[in-house]
C-alpha cells in the first residue's frame, strides 16, 4: 500500500515535458503497452509534428475518434498553435477536452477510458473524453418493482445513473461530486445531494470519510465502500444504509435532503441518513394516495413484526399450554411430536434458506416449477413421515412468504437473526428467555448507530 502511494506521489510530481519521445518512453515504462493487447499506442503526423495517442480498445468510440483524427490531420504546419491549450481550442473539434499536466492524471484518465494525446514540442497532454462503456439496457429492477411507477433502473455505468437522476431533477442545486477510491481499482464514487436541502454536517462527514479511505481496491464495489465508510459491529446485523436500484426513489430521497452515493460498476444507490422507517419503505409508497399509502405501510410494518415474533410466540405457547384461552386452543399442536418443536423450527429455517439458494442457482425457466414442486412435495411428505408437524409447517410457511413483503434484503436477514435468537432463548429459558430476547431486539434497533450518528429511530447517539 505504501509503495503504491509513493509511486502515485512520484507521478504527481512528474510534469509532462515538451519532448514527445521522452513522454512516450515514460508512458511505456509505466504501462504494459507491449503485453496488453487492449492498450493501444498510435503514432500520427499532425501539422508536421509527431503525435502519439494512447487509448483503451473497447472504451473508445471509434467513429468519434476517426472524425477527430481526420480533423487534426488536416491542420497545416504553419497553422499549428503555440501550445497545447491553444491546440485543444483550435485543433480538436470535440466537447470534452482538457489539458493534463502530470503523469498521475494521465494514467488515471487513460485507464478509465479517456484518450490521451502527446504532441512533440507541446508541454502537457490532451485528454479527449470520447469513451463509451459496455452497459446493459436500462430495465426495471427485478427486486424493486413498482405497480404504477417508471420502468427504468440503475445500471453498472455511473454516468448513466447520474443522468437518470439528473433527468428527474432539473435544479441547479443538484450537485454530483466525483471521488476516487482504491489505489489499484481507482473506482469512481459519486456523492449526490441538493445543496440547498442537505444536512451540511452529514455531508462533510461523508466526504471526509471517503477521502480518508486507504484501501487498495473496492473489489465488491458498493459493499466494500460501505465497510470502509462504517465498520459495523458483528453482533448487530441491521443495515446501516438504504439501497435502491430505482432512480425515481433516489431522486425522491435527494429532494428530501438525503445524500445518494453511487459507485461505478454497481447498479444500486446508497442513501443516507437511514432510519428503520426509510429501510422498510418501497417505491409503491410514493405512487399511491395518502390513505392507500398509509395502509400499505401499516400492513408491511405489522407483517414485519409477525415475521420476528410469530414462531417465538407459538413456541412459548407450546411450552406453556395453560396460557392459551380455550377459544384459541386450535393453535396448539394436535399430532404426535416426534422431534422437539424448537428443532423443527430451526431445521425449517435452514431448509427455507436452502430452497432460496437453490432457486437462485436454478435456470430461470425452471426456478418457479422446481420451487413449487419442492415446497409441495417436501412439505407434504415431511409431515406424513413425522419429521414435522403441520402447525409448524404452516407458521414457517407464513414467515417464509412474509419475508418478501419488505424490499431490503439485509433487513430480512437481520430480522431472521433476531427471530433465531428469540427462538433459542425461549426454548432455553421459557418466558424469561422470550422477555430477554424481546429486550435484545428493541435495544438492537434503538442503539443501531448509523453513519449520521443517529439510530434507527432518528435519535442522536453520542
Amino acid at each position: 500500500m505504501r509503495k503504491k502511494e509513493e509511486e502515485r506521489e512520484k507521478l504527481k510530481h512528474t510534469k509532462i515535458g515538451g519532448s514527445r519521445e521522452e513522454n512516450a518512453g515514460y508512458m511505456n515504462q509505466i504501462l504494459p503497452v507491449q503485453e496488453s493487447f487492449d492498450l493501444v499506442k498510435r503514432d500520427l503526423l499532425i501539422g508536421g509534428r509527431m503525435a502519439t495517442f494512447y487509448f483503451i480498445d473497447g472504451f473508445t468510440k471509434d467513429e468519434v475518434m476517426l472524425k477527430v483524427m481526420d480533423s487534426m490531420m488536416k491542420i497545416k504546419e504553419e497553422e499549428m498553435p503555440a501550445d497545447m491549450q491553444q491546440f485543444t481550442r483550435i485543433g480538436i473539434p470535440y466537447v470534452e477536452v482538457e489539458v493534463l499536466e502530470d503523469f498521475d492524471a494521465v494514467i488515471r484518465n487513460l485507464l478509465s477510458g479517456v484518450t490521451c494525446l502527446f504532441i512533440d514540442g507541446y508541454e502537457g497532454c490532451a485528454a479527449i473524453d470520447c469513451r463509451t462503456y459496455p452497459a446493459r439496457s436500462v430495465d426495471e429492477p427485478a427486486k424493486d418493482k413498482s405497480l404504477r411507477g417508471s420502468r427504468d433502473g440503475f445500471v453498472e455505468t455511473i454516468v448513466f445513473n447520474t443522468a437518470l437522476m439528473r433527468r428527474r431533477i432539473r435544479d441547479p442545486h443538484l450537485v454530483m461530486e466525483m471521488k476516487e477510491v482504491g489505489d489499484s481499482s481507482r473506482t469512481d464514487v459519486a456523492v449526490c445531494y441538493m445543496s440547498d436541502r442537505v444536512d451540511r454536517e452529514l455531508l462533510l462527514n461523508v466526504k471526509r470519510r471517503i477521502e480518508e479511505i486507504r484501501a487498495d481496491d473496492l473489489r465488491m464495489n458498493q459493499q466494500s465502500l460501505a465497510e470502509c465508510l462504517f465498520r459495523r459491529k458483528w453482533y448487530n446485523p441491521f443495515p446501516k444504509f438504504k439501497y435502491t436500484e430505482r432512480p425515481d426513489t433516489a431522486a425522491a430521497c435527494l429532494l428530501e435532503g438525503k445524500i445518494v452515493i453511487l459507485v461505478d460498476n454497481s447498479p444500486s444507490a446508497m442513501i443516507l441518513p437511514t432510519s428503520i422507517f426509510d429501510v422498510i419503505e418501497e417505491a409503491n409508497d410514493y405512487y399511491f394516495p395518502t390513505l392507500t399509502n398509509l395502509y400499505l405501510k401499516t400492513a408491511r410494518g405489522l407483517i414485519t413484526l409477525l415475521t420476528v415474533f410469530l414462531t417465538p410466540v407459538f413456541l412459548l405457547f407450546v411450552q406453556n399450554p395453560r396460557w392459551i384461552p380455550e377459544v384459541f386452543d386450535f393453535v396448539m399442536v394436535k399430532g404426535e411430536v416426534n422431534i422437539p418443536i424448537i428443532f423443527q423450527l430451526l431445521m425449517l429455517e435452514i431448509a427455507i434458506d436452502g430452497l432460496r439458494l437453490a432457486a437462485m442457482s436454478t435456470p430461470t425457466m425452471l426456478s418457479t416449477p422446481l420451487s413449487v414442486i419442492a415446497g409441495l412435495v417436501m412439505g407434504e411428505f415431511s409431515v406424513q413421515s413425522g419429521w414435522f408437524n403441520s402447525e409448524v409447517m404452516l407458521y414457517m410457511a407464513f414467515v417464509a412468504v412474509a419475508n418478501y413483503t419488505q424490499p431490503n434484503f439485509e433487513l430480512g436477514y437481520a430480522l431472521k437473526f433476531m427471530r433465531l435468537e428469540l427462538l433459542i432463548l425461549t426454548a432455553l429459558l421459557n418466558w424469561i428467555g422470550f422477555a430477554a430476547g424481546f429486550v435484545i431486539v428493541v435495544l438492537s434497533i434503538c442503539f443501531n448507530k448509523t453513519l449520521s450518528g443517529r439510530n434507527y429511530l432518528n435519535v442522536k447517539l453520542n
